[in-house]
């Protein structure tokens, strides 16, 4: 279990802090809000229940290229330049056009932080009343407010859905000592109906996990199960719940970015890459407003129609996701191998990354900020490997 290290006691004292801009969340795309903010010399505030880095939900892997982008590398732990899938017929290794990396969440989260200049505050965010949000310090009243706060969305309006109704995935791993230089995947229905196991070598640990796209199926005693398959402890429990659907990235004059908004690929589970993109995005809109080029309902707009213009994306891998626990599994085998030219494997995961490539990171903003691929392709590239089996199944994020 994380330990928390958060106000207590008498050190929780009020919030008195009005400020240009307030952020919801210190994770992925809080942060990611944060640093395009920089520059601005605006008043930012950042709020989170947890300290910065404290609180990791997911096995940290992203494809390196963003490390690199974003000025991350430091927290690289190790570096796969291949992918390797199980199923109960056969194992398949795909030579991936790019690789991927686990990393440090305290290390990655300190060094984006570094990035950007804001006031940080350990509060709870309970919700809205008017123009302030609503925490366990106080109300914190700014024109411009940002929920990267997760999947409950809780300075959305109406009632929150909740787990097994809400469009979520769930996912469990552990963190047991080892090592090892495989990226692996199982896609296995002895250990989840519909879903995937993995197991990611970090350093000196390795991250053995379980994700279930239905709510409904727990994930902790086949978590322990494939742990005790791979002769592995079960120890260092986390888990997170998994949104697998798009939701409007702004509401009510709120900005919503990651989780939030539904900011993580379906199918895949791949959430952080897609945290710090939309979290870019948005924080260039902001940062429009704040040197007076554009006005708040202006940057509302111009974000929310760049979120849903990778709907066509994440619709397909949904498709897939929900067509996936339907093929058989003698299929697999043949289907895995025949997917696995050097040629294909190329084509669909460079498309794959293309749904939110680190390209972006250093694109100039001229009108909506680029878009690095096309997204259809993207879609119909990830879909199509994805319903063969040729998956890129980065562990649950935040």
């Amino acid at each position: 279990m994380p330990t928390r290290a958060t106000k207590r006691g008498d050190e929780r004292t009020p919030l008195h802090h009005d400020c240009d801009v307030l952020i919801c969340g210190a994770s992925f795309a809080g942060l990611a809000v944060a640093r395009e903010l920089a520059s601005t010399g605006a008043a930012v505030i950042v709020v989170d229940r947890y300290e910065i880095g404290e609180r990791q939900t997911s096995a940290c892997g992203i494809p390196t290229g963003w490390l690199d982008a974003m000025r991350l590398r430091d927290s690289a732990l190790q570096e796969f330049g291949e992918l390797v899938i199980h199923t109960p017929h056969t194992t398949v290794h795909y030579d991936l056009p790019w690789t991927f990396s686990t990393f440090d969440y305290r290390a990655l989260c300190g060094l984006l932080a570094e990035q950007g200049r804001f006031r940080f505050e350990t509060a709870t965010v309970t919700g809205r009343s008017g123009d302030a949000v609503i925490t366990d310090r106080g109300p914190v009243s700014a024109p411009l407010v940002v929920d990267a706060l997760g999947w409950r969305r809780v300075l959305g309006g109406g009632e929150a859905i909740q787990p097994p109704d809400a469009l979520l995935s769930r996912g469990l791993e552990v963190h047991p000592p080892g090592g090892g230089g495989d990226l692996e995947v199982w896609i296995d229905r002895r250990y989840v109906p519909a879903g995937y196991g993995w197991r990611f070598p970090a350093g000196g640990e390795v991250r053995i996990g379980v994700g279930s796209f239905d709510p409904r199926f727990h994930v902790r005693e086949p978590t322990v199960r494939l742990a005790e398959d791979l002769r592995a402890q079960a120890v260092g429990y986390q888990g997170n719940w998994i949104p697998h659907a798009l939701r409007p990235a702004t509401e009510d004059g709120v900005f919503f970015a990651g989780d939030s908004a539904g900011h993580c690929l379906p199918l895949t589970a791949e959430g952080i890459r897609t945290a710090l993109y939309f979290g870019i995005a948005c924080g260039r809109e902001l940062a429009q407003v704040l040197q007076g080029r554009q006005t708040r309902a202006q940057a509302l707009e111009r974000y929310h129609r760049f979120s849903a213009d990778h709907e066509y994306a994440f619709r397909w891998m949904l498709r897939v996701q929900r067509l996936v626990p339907r093929v058989a599994p003698r299929l697999l085998a043949p289907a895995l191998h025949a997917m696995g030219a050097k040629r294909f494997v190329d084509w669909s995961f460079n498309h794959y990354l293309g749904i939110a490539h680190p390209d972006f990171v250093a694109s100039p903003r001229s009108g909506a900020p680029p878009l690095p691929m096309d997204l259809a392709g993207a879609g119909r590239a990830a879909a199509g490997a994805a319903s063969a089996g040729n998956l890129v199944l980065p562990a649950p994020t935040d």
